[in-house]
């Protein structure tokens, strides 16, 4: 049920996607506009990206109710690049070549992420990336055409190390989906914990094809190498069935378990009642924030969609957000421009004040930290903290290192 799901979901986002870009195509006509391209896996991970194309309409309203981009229209032209690195490249270069777009955002896989990263550098074309990870976005593979919104992997494992040092726990295992995120995730996790308790060992690695976990030897290879402690870096329909196998093999059963993203509603929702208690992990409780900034955006989207917001929805709002931030700011459409207005632009965002450092291009957007529940047969996190992005983030001297000179 929950695959055909989302598989009309997909169809539904694509058929919308189509829909969306034709209206912005038939618009450019018009004077007065400023086009922005947008790519996106939506039929790959609609449970994600469905909530954040409503995210980035509600945005697209609002900046043209305000009177949009120094009194020209903002116009968003959409496409999906169908979780592919090749096709998210294809749908860059249609959009600057024959759509006339000034600036790039979107993307959710890493791997596409760093694609239209090394497409905006050859083509000196600004993009902002919205949902990719990998800490070579902004630092190994960093340039200086592209920024980040969404807190990096470094940034989202240190706020979760913080937690898991204080775990008694020396014996841990992780298990990742095979490709650039997981990787880097992994990575970087083990780095910070293990500067921070040089008595662990890492006894055991899993590594799945992204989208394809055979549950079943995962976790028996999980469970056989006897770890305190796991670090889960799954997510969407791999997460649901790794924690049925989990939960159904005992393996959770007195054992920590430290996870990347599994409190974000669209990851968290699916487990339903299955969801383990106890894991500490980086989400979003939308009904647990009181702060002014994220009570003004809940009204907004749930008056827009009657719906409550995912993660999704907060990226797509705050990425057209900052990109029309940045194009007020620069007054132009020219690329040095932008980089100019974007380096150091401060701006509110559902989670508070944020700003793009002009030193990586990361912007200091935080996360939630707390833990997993069983509430009323859902999964919720409870005991959830704001961490600031920009506490949990290395010193410009060794972010220097890490990052090639512009």
């Amino acid at each position: 049920m929950l695959r055909r799901k989302f598989l009309l979901n997909g169809l539904f986002g694509a058929s919308l996607g189509v829909m969306i870009g034709g209206m912005a195509t038939s618009a450019m006509a018009q004077s007065g506009e400023v086009k922005i391209g947008e790519i996106n896996s939506y039929s790959l991970l609609p449970a994600f990206t469905e909530p954040y194309r409503k995210g980035w309409q509600l945005a697209v309203e609002e900046v043209n109710a305000a009177g949009g981009i120094n009194g020209k229209k903002l116009v968003v032209i959409s496409k999906d690049d169908s979780g592919k690195p090749a096709d998210a490249q294809t749908a860059a270069n249609e959009l600057v070549s024959r759509e006339g777009v000034v600036m790039l955002t979107g993307t959710f896989l890493s791997n596409s992420g760093l694609a239209v990263s090394d497409f905006a550098k050859q083509k000196t074309v600004f993009f902002l990336a919205a949902e990719p990870l990998t800490d070579a976005v902004t630092w190994s593979n960093g340039n200086r055409y592209t920024f980040r919104l969404r807190p990096s992997n470094y940034m989202q494992a240190a706020m979760l190390v913080e937690e898991a040092a204080k775990l008694p726990a020396k014996r841990w295992a992780t298990v990742a989906p095979n490709y650039e995120y997981g990787q880097s995730a992994v990575s970087v996790f083990k780095k910070l914990l293990s500067a921070k308790r040089p008595d662990i060992q890492w006894v055991d690695e899993q590594w799945p094809p992204q989208g394809k976990i055979d549950a079943g030897p995962v976790t028996q290879a999980l469970a056989a190498a006897n770890p305190e402690a796991i670090l889960n870096v799954t997510f969407g329909a791999d997460l649901v069935k790794f924690v049925r196998e989990g939960n159904t093999r005992g393996l959770f059963k007195d054992r920590a378990v430290v996870s990347f993203l599994t409190g974000e509603p669209e990851y968290l929702d699916p487990l339903k009642d299955e969801t383990p208690a106890g894991w500490i992990v980086t989400g979003y409780p939308w009904y647990d924030i009181k702060t002014p900034e994220h009570e003004a955006f809940l009204k907004a989207y749930q008056g827009k969609y009657n719906d409550y917001p995912r993660l999704g929805s907060i990226v797509g709002y705050q990425t057209i957000k900052a990109a029309a931030a940045i194009l007020i700011k620069a007054k132009s459409e020219d690329p040095e421009k932008m980089i100019a207005a974007a380096e150091g632009l401060s701006m509110s965002s559902p989670f508070g004040q944020i700003t793009f450092r002009k030193i990586d291009h990361q912007s200091t957007l935080g996360a939630f930290v707390g833990k997993t529940a069983l509430k009323d047969g859902k999964g919720v996190m409870v005991d959830a903290a704001y961490r600031d992005g920009a506490k949990f983030l290395p010193s410009d001297a060794e972010v220097e290192k890490l990052r090639p000179k512009d």
